[in-house]
């Protein structure tokens, strides 16, 4: 699915959301989809609002921390605190499922490995549940050479 065949339904899910809820549909919160689908990297709340600043978009740190919380919710954006109590967000719709190394010096290194997904079935099957997400997280530093 191309960048904005994925926008487009993202934005559709939002509409939908909206209107089911009575919330008003506002260009702030499409613009902020918009800069999130167009990001290939982790980012924080911060870098959003500087963002959207920058392209003059008139923004508010609440609107933003409402709009990411929303769009959680909706299963629109994955939060991941990876250390420090810090999160970091990433668009998640139309996209695989994978982990991530954290590195001391704040890379992230994103992985998909099958055996997870045997992992995954294993306990469905174990524990008779339907495991709808998860997260997995490992810690490192880059190696000296």
């Amino acid at each position: 699915m191309g960048n904005n065949l994925i926008l487009d339904e993202v934005n559709k899910i939002l509409d939908k959301h909206l209107e089911i809820k009575g919330l008003r549909k506002t260009q702030e919160r499409y613009a902020i989809v918009k800069e999130i689908y167009s990001f290939d990297h982790h980012f924080d709340a911060d870098e959003l609002y500087s963002q959207m600043i920058k392209k003059k978009y008139r923004v508010s740190r609440a609107t933003i921390y409402n709009t990411l919380d929303l769009l959680v919710s909706l299963e629109l954006v994955s939060r991941h605190v990876f250390k420090e109590n810090t999160s970091k967000y990433e668009k998640s719709f139309g996209f695989r499922q994978h982990d991530h190394i954290i590195l001391d010096n704040d890379d992230i290194i994103e992985f998909c490995d099958p055996r997870i997904q045997s992992i995954k079935n294993t306990l469905e099957e174990m524990f008779d549940v339907k495991i709808k997400n998860h997260s997995l997280y490992f810690f490192g530093e880059k190696n000296k050479k």
